[in-house]
């Protein structure tokens, strides 16, 4: 499975958003500049986000952006599929556009593709935002010290 850049930058944004907006909005051009992601770019991101009751905005001369809920009720599946839309990395070739499967009394096969497709959504699903959040102010801690 390979992320979209969509995916990639969503999630770093939302990452920075956390650090970033302990007590206070975070500007949209603040979060750019760290994360060296066009504005024009994130603005689409973050509407998405937003729709999706991940993120929230404020306006304003101290407007900007917080998220939508704690961090450690968002999983990374929460947000990768606000951004990317169905995580399934494979699916069976036999499926026919209804829906049915051809062959579906004989095949094995599919067995493979709901095993890495449930290992996928375990993976996202149990990984939360606040996890990351914490993981990188870990890191930033430890490049000031040295």
């Amino acid at each position: 499975m390979k992320l979209s850049t969509r995916a990639r930058y969503g999630l770093k944004a939302l990452i920075d958003l956390g650090v970033n907006s302990v007590n206070d909005t975070v500007s949209l051009q603040s979060i750019a500049q760290r994360q060296q992601i066009s504005v024009s770019y994130l603005e689409q991101l973050m509407a998405m986000l937003k729709k999706a009751g991940l993120v929230k905005s404020s306006r304003g001369a101290y407007g900007g952006y917080q998220l939508g809920k704690p961090a450690n009720e968002i999983s990374v599946g929460d947000v990768l599929r606000v951004l990317e839309g169905s995580l399934d990395a494979a699916s069976c070739p036999g499926i026919e556009n209804d829906g049915s499967c051809n062959g579906s009394d004989v095949c094995v096969a599919k067995i493979v593709w709901q095993r890495i497709n449930d290992s996928i959504t375990n993976a996202v699903d149990t990984l939360m935002l606040d996890q990351l959040i914490d993981e990188s102010r870990r890191v930033r801690e430890e490049k000031s010290r040295s």
